[in-house]
């Protein structure tokens, strides 16, 4: 299967430190691998309900933001959360986006799961601190989504920034951004998982 990356833009803002530095990793991918950026602010999702435990779950609407999203996701080999750090941990629109992934399991006729299993979440994120410490929740909340999914975890992408082209002047993280995606994405496994691993 040729490689298709996803990249889920999560910030209220468009060209922020975020998509700056997703797009400086993204401009080292191969030539031929197919990209697709689908900036969340512009596809509003519904608020999630949670339905686990009733039977109506149906397809979304390929016509609707979120039709529009579980598509993009279950055709993408590569998922790219691309998502500032605000309050320690992803977006809203992120955390929105990660929570439809609940309803998404329990769709009829699509297998989401299976779907992603063995696919590949990597994450990207700028931040208004110089201590990567601080972004551990964010970093914890994919690692471990991807885990629960079966999924392999690239891991995150972190450069500093706050006022808007900050992150240019990172120069740690944009060396780092030229080879992110070329990294080896192990089997993401939960903290207790890999203790004494």
């Amino acid at each position: 299967m040729s490689r298709r990356f996803l990249f889920v833009l999560g910030s209220t803002r468009a060209e922020g430190n975020t998509e700056l530095l997703a797009r400086k990793a993204a401009e080292q991918l191969p030539a031929g691998v197919e990209q697709r950026w689908i900036r969340l602010a512009e596809q509003p999702l519904p608020d999630f309900v949670d339905l686990r435990h009733d039977s109506d779950h149906v397809r979304p609407a390929p016509d609707t933001s979120a039709g529009l999203l579980l598509d993009a996701t279950l055709a993408a080999t590569d998922i790219v959360i691309a998502s500032p750090v605000y309050w320690y941990s992803v977006s809203a629109f992120t955390k929105s986006y990660l929570d439809h992934w609940s309803g998404w399991l329990r769709t009829p006729g699509i297998d989401f799961k299976a779907t992603l299993a063995g696919r590949t979440l990597w994450g990207v994120a700028a931040l208004a601190d110089s201590e990567p410490s601080v972004a551990d929740p964010y970093v914890g909340t994919l690692n471990n989504s991807a885990a629960y999914m079966g999924m392999r975890f690239g891991g995150v992408l972190l450069g500093s920034g706050s006022k808007p082209g900050d992150v240019l002047t990172d120069t740690e993280a944009l060396a780092h951004a030229k080879t992110f995606f070329a990294q080896d994405a192990p089997l993401a496994r939960f903290p207790h998982e890999t203790i004494g691993a």
